[in-house]
C-alpha cells in the first residue's frame, strides 16, 4: 500500500469478510502489494476464549487458529484485489500443504500474517502464508481457497 488511507482497519475487514467475534482474527492489514502480498496483524490476548483449553496454566494458540488467521488473510488479499465485497459469496479452504508450525504463539505476541500469490484461475486461488512474530517464523505453509456462491453449497 502506498496511501495511509488504503490500509485496512477493522470496519474495512468486516466489510470484507463475514468473519465475526470469537472467530474475526485479523485485526489490521498494514500492507498490500497488488498482484503480490498482502500483511496484515493479529494481537493475541490473554482474552482470547481458546486459551481457557488449550492449555490451563500454558496458553498456547492452537495452530489451526494460526492457520485460520492466514487463510482469512488470504481471503482478505482476494477481496482486496478484486476490490468487491463477498456479497452472497464465501471464501472456502479448499486445501492446505507443507504447513509446518515452528514456535508456539502465546498471550502477548503480535501474529504477523504474510500472504504471498501463487496463481488463480478462475475461483481458485493459491497462496503462500507465513506467520511470524518479533520475526521469527512461527507457522508457514500453501493453501487452496474458493470463492463460492452460499447457494452452490
Amino acid at each position: 500500500m502506498t496511501k495511509h488511507d488504503d490500509i485496512m482497519d477493522i470496519r474495512r475487514i468486516m466489510e470484507l469478510l463475514p468473519h465475526r467475534y470469537p472467530f474475526l482474527l485479523v485485526d489490521r492489514v498494514v500492507d498490500f502489494v497488488a498482484g503480490e502480498s498482502l500483511k496484515a496483524y493479529k494481537n493475541v490476548t490473554f482474552n482470547e476464549g481458546f486459551f481457557q483449553g488449550h492449555f490451563p496454566g500454558l496458553p498456547v494458540m492452537p495452530g489451526v487458529l494460526i492457520l485460520e488467521a492466514l487463510a482469512q488473510t488470504g481471503g482478505l488479499f482476494v477481496m482486496h484485489t478484486i476490490d468487491e465485497p463477498l456479497g452472497d459469496r464465501v471464501f472456502l479452504f479448499a486445501g492446505m500443504n507443507k504447513v509446518k508450525f515452528r514456535k508456539p504463539v502465546v498471550p502477548g505476541d503480535k501474529l504477523d500474517l504474510n500472504v504471498f500469490y501463487i496463481k488463480n484461475k478462475m475461483n481458485i486461488w493459491r497462496m503462500r502464508g507465513v506467520a511470524e512474530v518479533d520475526g521469527v517464523v512461527v507457522a508457514q505453509g500453501e493453501f487452496t481457497a474458493s470463492v463460492a456462491s452460499k447457494g452452490d453449497m
